[in-house]
């Protein structure tokens, strides 16, 4: 066995590409994944901040904020996922008021 950790996932056919990452403590941001390293360290260009919502920290809202270059620790990292391909849904769980 070789003292060489490797990553479980498999982060460059991503690379180049627009990915969005949630990140411990409920932040979340999308942007273009330029390079990542063996232990999740993740550096994204053009990222993008959705900001929480002041009322329920748990919500994200619509409001976003433009961070540039950013390097996410890959610690902190809970979730990669393409940008491409995937589609916000109705909740179907949501029950209708007045139910």
């Amino acid at each position: 066995m070789s003292g060489r950790k490797e990553t479980v996932l498999d982060l460059a056919k991503f690379v180049d590409k627009g990915v969005q990452v949630k990140l411990t403590g409920g932040r979340q941001v999308t942007g273009t994944l330029k390079g990542y390293d063996q232990l999740l360290n993740l550096v994204l260009d053009e990222a993008i901040e959705f900001l929480r919502d002041p009322d329920d920290p748990l919500k994200t809202t619509d409001q976003t904020r433009r961070l540039g270059l950013i390097v996410c620790r890959g610690t902190a990292v809970m979730l990669v996922s393409p940008t491409d391909g995937t589609d916000e849904i109705a909740n179907p769980f949501l029950q209708p008021d007045g139910v």
